[in-house]
C-alpha cells in the first residue's frame, strides 16, 4: 500500500520526470537535433523563399552555425550535445561514451532531424507552395529541395565529393576534440557552443562550395527522406546533374572513414603534446 500512496502523492510534473538517464540523453539528442534543423534549415528557407531579400550566404552560414550552438546549449548538459552521428561515433571510439548508447543517440538524432524538417515544412508551407506555383522542385532557379538537404555542385565528381566530406568532417571532429581537451588551451566554460558555432561558420565559409559541407549524416539524410515523402520525390536521393552522383552518400562514407584517419592524427598530436611537456 505504501508504494501506491507515494505514487498518488506525486504531482503531474513529478510523474513526467524521466528516471532513466539513457532516456533523458536520448530525448536531449532528439531536441537538440530538432532545434538545429528548424533554425538552421530555417535560415536557408528564409533566404531562398524571399529570393535573397531576407537573407543570403552570410545569414545562412551564421544562422546555421548559431543554430548548432543553440542546439548544443539545449542538449549539452544532459547528453553532451552531439547532435551528429559522426560525433557520437567518435566519442565511442575514443572511450568517452559507451557503445551500447550509440544506437539510441543516432536514432534520436535521425528522428529529431526528420521531425525538424517536417516542422519547418509546416511553418513555410504557404511560402513553398507560392514560390514555384505549387511545384516542389529539386533543380533549377525555383528549386527548394536544397532548403532541407545539401546537394553537390554540377562539376563535382564522386572522388572529389568523397574527399570533400572526409576532410570537412575530419577537421570538424579534430577541432571539437581540441576545444574540449583539458590539456589544450580550451575555451571558457559555458562558451564551448559559441566556439563550435564559429568553427561551423569557418568551415562553411571555406569548404561549403562543393557540396554544402553537411558533415552530419542526420542533418542531411533525415531531411532528405522527408522531402522525398513530402512531394519532391525520391529523385532527391540522386543528384539530377549530369554526373548522377548518389547523395545519401558521402556523409555516411566520410563518417565511416573518420573512424580511422582522425584516430591516427589525434594519437600523433597527443604524442607531440606529451613530448613537449616533459
Amino acid at each position: 500500500m505504501q508504494p501506491e500512496k507515494s505514487e498518488k502523492g506525486k504531482s503531474f510534473k513529478q510523474r513526467l520526470v524521466l528516471k532513466s538517464s539513457l532516456a533523458k540523453e536520448t530525448l536531449s539528442e532528439f531536441l537538440g537535433t530538432f532545434i538545429m534543423i528548424v533554425l538552421g534549415c530555417g535560415s536557408v528557407a528564409q533566404a531562398i523563399l524571399s529570393r535573397g531579400l531576407f537573407g543570403g550566404i552570410i545569414t545562412i552560414n551564421v544562422g546555421f552555425a548559431m543554430a548548432v550552438a543553440m542546439a548544443i546549449y539545449v542538449a549539452g548538459g544532459v547528453s553532451g550535445g552531439h547532435i551528429n552521428p559522426a560525433v557520437s561515433f567518435a566519442m565511442c571510439l575514443f572511450g568517452r561514451m559507451k557503445w551500447f548508447k550509440l544506437p539510441f543517440y543516432v536514432g534520436a538524432q535521425f528522428l529529431g532531424a526528420f521531425v525538424g524538417a517536417a516542422t519547418l515544412f509546416g511553418i513555410y508551407y504557404d511560402g513553398l507552395m507560392s514560390f514555384a506555383g505549387g511545384k516542389l522542385l529539386i533543380v533549377g532557379e525555383n528549386a527548394t529541395a536544397h532548403i532541407f538537404a545539401t546537394y553537390p555542385a554540377p562539376y563535382l565528381s564522386l572522388t572529389n565529393a568523397f574527399a570533400d566530406q572526409v576532410v570537412a568532417t575530419t577537421i570538424l571532429l579534430m577541432i571539437v576534440f581540441a576545444i574540449f581537451d583539458s590539456r589544450n588551451l580550451g575555451a571558457p566554460r559555458g562558451l564551448e557552443p559559441i566556439i563550435i558555432g564559429l568553427l561551423i561558420v569557418t568551415i562553411a565559409s571555406s569548404l561549403g562550395l562543393n557540396s554544402g559541407c553537411a558533415m552530419n549524416p542526420a542533418r542531411d539524410l533525415s531531411p532528405r527522406l522527408f522531402t522525398a515523402l513530402a512531394g519532391w520525390g525520391f529523385e532527391v536521393f540522386r543528384c539530377s546533374h549530369s554526373n548522377s552522383l548518389p547523395i545519401p552518400y558521402l556523409q555516411v562514407s566520410g563518417f565511416t572513414f573518420v573512424k580511422f584517419l582522425p584516430k591516427r592524427i589525434f594519437i600523433c598530436l597527443n604524442y607531440l603534446y606529451q613530448k613537449s611537456t616533459r
